[in-house]
């Protein structure tokens, strides 16, 4: 699965971004989709994730209630709403995934990544 991530960008405290990932190669739909972060000097953070299809989602307690992500498998698309920005959420943001099965935050099942988008959130 290639991965393209897309939306990255600067916004002030509380505000919005909507970040995307398209997906090519392979079936769509037989994959769980990620989203994780890695800030300057820090380790990648999982962000939340979705099954195949879409009926189930995980959150990080950190963006629990801010954070949505959704999918449109017709399309080969996730996406990650990000509401009421803080600056700790400044990072580059990945989208990464795995073959489905139990749905999870542990970056390491993750087969597949894309480049990453920064997002930048000022105070």
């Amino acid at each position: 699965v290639q991965l393209q991530a897309s939306g990255g960008g600067l916004v002030q405290a509380g505000g919005s971004l909507r970040l995307s990932c398209a997906a090519s190669g392979r079936t769509f739909s037989n994959y769980d989709m990620g989203w994780f972060r890695q800030a300057p000097g820090k380790e990648r953070d999982f962000v939340g994730a979705i099954n195949w299809s879409g009926g189930s989602t995980y959150y990080a307690d950190s963006v629990k209630g801010r954070f949505t992500i959704s999918r449109d498998n017709a399309k080969n698309t996730v996406t990650l709403q990000m509401d009421g920005l803080k600056p700790e959420d400044t990072a580059v943001y990945y989208c990464a995934a795995k073959y489905r099965s139990i749905l999870h935050g542990d970056g390491r099942a993750y087969t597949y990544w894309g480049q990453g988008t920064q997002v930048t959130v000022s105070s």
